[in-house]
Order: C-alpha cells, then structure tokens, then sequence
C-alpha cells in the first residue's frame, strides 16, 4: 500500500509544519508517503512558549506538541539535526549534507525564517546570542547560571520576552530600544510609557531611543561592553539580539524558485512550480511577509487542502491581534493604533492602577484596540474590530466595556408614534 502512495517531501518543521502535516492527515491519511526533513535537534514544539521556557515558568515536556513518537505513531519518516543542501527540481529529489537523496511528487518549503543581526562591530562574538528556537533558549538559559549583567537589543514583543526571561532568572538587564517607546509597532506612546514605567519597577533598565555603534570586546574575544551612538557605554556579560527575522529563502534561490522578500506563493501557497509550495516565515503572499502563528496556521489548512487534492479554499491574510507573554502584565494590541486617516480616538485612562484602553473609530467603526493593564474586555472589542459593527448607538458607553456598550432602549413615545 505505501508503495503506491505518492511521495511528499516536508523541509523544516516548526508551528507551520505541524500544523500542516495534521490537516493533510485528517483530510487524506492514505495518499502520501510523507518524509519530514528538519534542521533542529528537537522534535514539533511551540516556539510561542520559549518565553515561559526562558522564565522558568513552563519546561520542555510542556512546550513540546509533537514528539518524535507522534511521527513513528503516523508512519512519518522524520529526519532531525539534517539541514538540506540541494533541490533538483527537473528529477524531483531533495539531497541533505549527508548525501541522502529523498524524492518528491510535492514539495513544501517550511523553512521559516533567522534572527536578524546587528552589522556593527563585534557582532561575531561568542557571547552575542539570539532569542529564536529552542537552542537559543536553553543557551541562554546556561549563561544565567553564573549570573551577571546581560544587554537585550530590541523592544519588540520578542525583546521584552526576553529580557524579563533573564531578569527573572537574576541578570541585571538592561533593554535598548531604538523607538522612543516599547512595542512601537503595537502601541501608541502612552501605552508603550505604561510598559516602560511597569518593566522598571520590576528592576529591568530601559534605554529608549538608542542605536548600537559598535560592540567592545576583551581580551578573549567577547563582548564585555555595548557602545551607543550618544558615546554611552554599557557593561555585559552578554548580548542578546531581537531586531527581527529574515524568511530563509537561500535553498529556494538555488533552485530557482520565485524569491523577492520572502518565496512568493499564490493563493493555494503554491510556488509557480505546480509541485511545489511554501508556508510560514519564508513565504511570501501579495506583498505581505509572516511572523506570527495565526496567519502561518491558516496558511498550513489551505495548503493542505490542496495537497489532498480538494483544493476549495484560498489564502486571505486577516490582521491578528497580539498580547505580550509576560507573566503580570497584560498588553493587547489588534488594528490601528494611531488615527491617521481624520477618525476618533476615545480613551480610559486609569495611571494608578495600570489600566490604559485606546479605541480608535473610523465611520462608527472600531478600526483599532489597545489594551494596557487589563485584557478582559479584548474578546468584545475584536468582535466589534472584526465584524465592523457599527457602534453609534452606544458610543458613549463603548469605551468602559460590554456591560456598559449596550443600544439605548427606544424612547417610550417614539415607540407610541
């Protein structure tokens, strides 16, 4: 019977892949003969929970969603720790750095994407690391054992994840940012200040509009300084670097496959090989490049589809809501945050006890949710955000919550008339 099957080749393996690989299972379990090829050590895990991992608040049993039993169990040839090193799309074979030659009749590209680097000096050093997979986490997790001061470069959600990781497990830490506020591209500036004044109460030390100059290294070769553009000079142990990602696209280049920001796919996520495609991090769809988990998901249920060969559906990129995974505090930020197109803005302000809410509306429209301090009401407003509910009705009462955004009662004589 497998003899029969056709052959798909899978390259990597993260939250894309494994997602793909169960749609295509539960829609057809007997038409492949399927071989996952993966760079990493460890098998299927959530890189959403290296954060918690990085705190101590969670461990590897619990981050991991796909053990290597769960491929032997659906007859998944999985190759861990094997990086591919050629496509030959004319004989339809995948050879890997150990010479392994694995043959297709589809292909899909899952290679996701590398943490982005610094260009400065210094930056090759030993002690510059990254915060991007499961590796990266547990070396970061072997510095914190001596203790010491480390420098994270990056405001971002992944940044701040990071540098309250390693401040959780007693590094002084300070955080470079290059925006004048944290989460720049989530938040509107008092918002990011909430979060600025909430991160250094806990200790962590905040430089906002900061750009590194160069790294200073010791007499062994490591960073044992961070130097600004201002002449500023801070003291570390170590680097961390999370300034974004860059969608791995080499192997799709070498082969020959359509590659502008990312590898462009249509809207089946199909390369314009016809047996070929992409999904994740290193795709590219209408412009529009992928980091979070939502999007790479939908991505995976569609190609699916069409790799069992009922391929109804089409990819439509939806906007995603984000919330930053740092345990006791609560940030959620969907759609626009600023108005730049002559809306309205209503706003809550509660300074003394850490709650911020910003709505930004557009023809009675929400168009934009922040959340600082206090989530709860996040479901409710992305359901107005995303069914684009007009709200004129309870506009004055929108902004303390559903409760409160109710539709007035008709007046009792206009029901009369």
């Amino acid at each position: 019977m497998s003899a029969q099957r056709k052959k798909l080749v899978v390259i990597g393996n993260g939250m894309a892949a494994c997602r793909l690989l169960e749609e295509l299972l539960a829609l057809t379990p007997e038409l492949y003969s399927i071989t996952v090829l993966s760079a990493e050590k460890h098998a299927g895990y959530n890189r959403v929970l290296l954060s918690p991992l990085l705190s101590g608040d969670s461990d590897l049993d619990a981050i991991t969603t796909h053990p290597e039993s769960w491929y032997r169990a659906r007859n998944i040839d999985l190759w861990l720790d094997t990086n591919v090193i050629n496509v030959d799309r004319r004989l339809k074979r995948v050879t890997t750095q150990n010479d392994k030659a694995f043959d297709y009749d589809r292909l899909v590209f899952a290679t996701g994407a590398s943490p982005r680097r610094l260009d400065v000096d210094g930056a090759d050093a030993n002690n510059v690391l990254t915060f991007r997979d499961l590796q990266d986490t547990n070396k970061l997790i072997k510095t914190t054992e001596t203790g010491g001061k480390a420098v994270v470069i990056g405001g971002g959600f992944l940044g701040i994840e990071a540098a309250e990781g390693l401040r959780t497990r007693g590094m002084d830490v300070t955080l470079i940012h290059g925006a004048e506020h944290l989460l720049n591209r989530q938040l509107d500036k008092e918002a990011g200040e909430y979060l600025r004044r909430d991160l250094e109460a806990r200790g962590l030390k905040c430089e906002m509009n900061a750009h590194t100059a160069f790294f200073e290294k010791n007499a062994n070769g490591d960073v044992n300084a961070v130097c600004l553009s201002g002449q500023q000079r801070i003291e570390t142990d170590v680097v961390v670097q999370a300034i974004g990602i860059v969608p791995n696209v080499s192997l799709a280049q070498q082969c020959g496959l359509a590659v502008s920001r990312a590898i462009r796919v249509d809207d089946t996520l199909q390369t314009f090989d016809p047996a070929i495609y992409a999904i994740g991090e290193c795709v590219e769809h209408r412009l529009r490049t992928f980091g979070l988990v939502a999007p790479l998901y939908e991505q995976a249920r569609v190609c699916a589809a069409h790799l069992a060969e009922a391929g109804h559906r089409i990819y439509r990129y939806q906007d995603t809501p984000t919330r930053l995974k740092v345990s006791g505090i609560s940030v959620y930020s969907a759609g626009e945050f600023e108005d730049t197109f002559g809306g309205s803005v209503l706003v809550l302000r509660d300074p003394a006890g850490g709650v911020y809410r910003r709505l930004v509306l557009r023809d009675s429209k929400v168009v934009g949710v922040v959340l600082y301090g206090d989530t709860r009401e996040a479901a409710f407003y992305e359901r107005l955000l995303v069914e684009q509910t007009n709200v004129s009705k309870f506009r004055q009462t929108l902004i303390f919550g559903e409760a409160w955004a109710m539709p007035a009662p008709a007046d009792p004589l206009e029901r009369a008339a």
